[in-house]
């Protein structure tokens, strides 16, 4: 079993890559504090020439993933092929999922897609330090409550958006 160590982002690669470029900047900025192992670094030569060699590679990514961020912008919920399934996969896994608002919501918003809307899901808004926060926290809590039997959404009250310095 490969070890688990990578966050898998997935996201609406048409209209939310910038946000996605985004994370991966900050990320590779060494005056920021917001570290992440991205799971796209692994097999990057990606072959898109049919829908399962996709699925492949990108089973491959989840093999190595400890937990799932995917960017909630206006058109996520509308997206089947790929962004449905990878959020179908990371719950089979059992795989920690936080719902990053890109509207700036601190909950779930009617953008939330389907396939996590009553899922045990954590939901932020995009910035870094909540970001970060959620995913160095989230992952514990999540197999805590996991164990108890809870679903639903799940999000940061404001004193801890406050205790990070937003708002």
């Amino acid at each position: 079993m490969p070890y688990r160590n990578k966050t898998y982002v997935c996201f609406d690669g048409d209209n939310d890559m910038g946000y996605y470029r985004l994370m991966t900047a900050w990320s590779e900025n060494e005056k920021q504090d917001f570290q992440f192992y991205n799971a796209h670094d692994l097999n990057v030569a990606r072959d898109s020439s049919q829908e399962e060699s996709i699925k492949k590679q990108l089973r491959e990514r989840f093999a190595n993933s400890k937990l799932l961020v995917v960017l909630v912008g206006n058109n996520t919920w509308r997206l089947t092929k790929f962004v449905k399934w990878e959020m179908e996969v990371a719950l089979k896994l059992g795989l920690p999922i936080i719902a990053v608002n890109l509207n700036g919501s601190k909950n779930k918003t009617p953008l939330c897609p389907s396939a996590i809307k009553d899922e045990l899901v954590m939901f932020v808004a995009f910035k870094q330090k909540i970001i970060q926060y959620a995913m160095d926290n989230w992952p514990a809590q999540h197999h805590a409550l996991k164990r108890e039997g809870k679903s639903g959404d799940y999000y940061y009250p404001d004193h801890v958006y406050k205790q990070l310095g937003l708002d």
